[in-house]
C-alpha cells in the first residue's frame, strides 16, 4: 500500500487554509467520451466543486485542451459557479502540468494542497496530479468529478495515482472537508452543494423544512382531523 505524498506523517486531509482547486478540462466535447459515469452527474458534481471552493474561498485556477477545437468549451457552470476563477490558456500541452504559465499560476496562489479534478481521468486529471506530487505538493484527486472513457480506465488510473502517492476522493468527502460543520453561518448554502451532488438530498430537506413548518404553525395533521 503506497502512502500519500509529502504529508510527512501528518493527517492526509484538506486544510481549507491551504488548499486551491484546479478544474481541469471540463469541457463539452470530452465529456462526450466519459463512460464510467453519467454525464449529466459528472456536470453536476464540477459545478459543485467550484460552488464549494467559493464557499470556503479557495483559489481556483482553470484550463482547457484547445477548446476552439473538437474537445469543445469548458462548460458554463464552472465559471459561473466561481467567479473568481483565473483561466490559464495552454499552448496545446496535454498535461497541464507541462505549461509553465499554469505551474506559475498554482504557485502564486501560495498553497501547498492542491484538489485536483480533471475530464479525461486517466489523462487530464492524473497526469498534473502525478506531475504535482513530484514538485512537493500535497494532491487530492476528485475522482467522481472527472470522468472517463471507461470503468476499466478508471480502475488503472486510480492504482496509478495512489502509487505515485496521490490521495483519491469523491466529491461529497471533498464538500464535508472543506465545510467542516454544519455550525456555521452558510450552513444552508453548504447544503445546497449536497443537492448538486447528490439530488434526492434535496428531498430530505423539503421534508426537514415541511415538519419544521408544521411545528412552528401548530398546524393541524391530516391524520388527527375528525
Amino acid at each position: 500500500m503506497a502512502s500519500p505524498a509529502n504529508f510527512a506523517g501528518q493527517t492526509p486531509k484538506i486544510d481549507p487554509d491551504k488548499a486551491a482547486m484546479l478544474l481541469i478540462d471540463h469541457q463539452s466535447g470530452l465529456f462526450q467520451t466519459v463512460a464510467d459515469m453519467p454525464m449529466p452527474e459528472l456536470r453536476q458534481r464540477a459545478a459543485a466543486l467550484a460552488r464549494m471552493a467559493t464557499l470556503a474561498k479557495l483559489p481556483v485556477i482553470t484550463t482547457a485542451s484547445v477548446p476552439q477545437g473538437p474537445n469543445g468549451p469548458l462548460i458554463p457552470e464552472i465559471h459561473a459557479n466561481a467567479p473568481h476563477a483565473h483561466y490559464v490558456a495552454r499552448r496545446g500541452e496535454i498535461n497541464a502540468w507541462d505549461n509553465p504559465d499554469f505551474v506559475a499560476a498554482v504557485k502564486a496562489t501560495g498553497r501547498t494542497q492542491l484538489i485536483i479534478a480533471g475530464t479525461i481521468t486517466s489523462v487530464c486529471m492524473a497526469f498534473p496530479s502525478i506531475a504535482a506530487v513530484h514538485d512537493g505538493y500535497q494532491v487530492f484527486a476528485v475522482v467522481d468529478a472527472s470522468g472517463t472513457y471507461s470503468k476499466m480506465a478508471e480502475e488503472i488510473t486510480l492504482a496509478r495515482i495512489v502509487q505515485a502517492g496521490v490521495v483519491p476522493m469523491d466529491t461529497a468527502a471533498v464538500a464535508s472537508e472543506l465545510q467542516r460543520t454544519w455550525h456555521r453561518a452558510d450552513a444552508e448554502e453548504w447544503a445546497k452543494v449536497y443537492t448538486q451532488i447528490f439530488p434526492p438530498y434535496q428531498l430530505l430537506i423539503e421534508s426537514y423544512q415541511k415538519a419544521r413548518e408544521v411545528e412552528s404553525k401548530g398546524e393541524q395533521l391530516d391524520s388527527a382531523r375528525s
